[in-house]
């Protein structure tokens, strides 16, 4: 049976279109995000390549609140003072700041940053692909960073820096460039996410001063 997914497409105004057998890590459901995070991971090109679809946001979007959630939920779970003291007790209160987070926060830093690197892409790129393309490359990118929530220094640098490259990747292979001119592209976006929102910077600091160089 074939499987349809919904796709917003513009055409005077609101219409909407069906985009049948999502191809790659576009599979919906617990199994295709599952798919997805590995492929990302292992074969980044061939998933960027076949993953990214034009004007079909909803699954890089869900995967890109699934890693959200589950880093917010690593910070709650290894170290509970992350924890948001609103008065209801440390256990509501992660519950209310996790739906924060899946319904309003990464949604729209998703797509704050997707604009903000449509903006560089227009820069440096002349010929591109669209911004839904962009908010799946994003989103995708993000897949390392299931683990950044664990307060370890290496593993969070590791994160940060496999996401940044693999945004690179992704920019490169979506939007049909270079990977020097990628990098140059994404670089403020990936520091943004990547740096700021998954605590990539602060990880490479300490990093840097238990080694003695700062």
């Amino acid at each position: 049976m074939s499987e349809l997914s919904y796709r917003p497409h513009r055409l005077g105004g609101t219409v909407t279109t069906w985009v049948e057998n999502p191809r790659g890590g576009r599979d919906r459901g617990p199994r295709g995000l599952a798919r997805a995070w590995v492929e990302v991971l292992v074969r980044p090109r061939r998933f960027f390549r076949n993953g990214v679809a034009p004007g079909d946001q909803a699954p890089g979007l869900v995967f890109g609140v699934a890693v959200a959630l589950l880093y917010v939920g690593g910070l709650f779970a290894f170290s509970p003072g992350e924890i948001p003291s609103i008065g209801v007790g440390p256990g509501l209160s992660a519950l209310l700041s996790l739906l924060l987070v899946g319904l309003i926060v990464a949604p729209a830093a998703l797509h704050l940053t997707a604009a903000l690197q449509t903006v560089l892409l227009i820069l440096a790129v002349r010929s591109r692909a669209g911004v839904s393309e962009t908010v799946q490359t994003i989103a995708y990118a993000a897949a390392p960073c299931v683990f950044a929530g664990i307060p370890v220094p290496e593993v969070r640098a590791l994160c940060a820096v496999y996401g940044a490259v693999l945004l690179a990747v992704g920019i490169g292979v979506v939007h049909r460039t270079t990977l020097a001119r990628a990098a140059l592209a994404s670089a403020l976006p990936a520091a943004l996410v990547f740096g700021y929102g998954f605590r990539g910077f602060g990880a490479v600091l300490t990093l840097l001063r238990q080694w003695y160089i700062i």
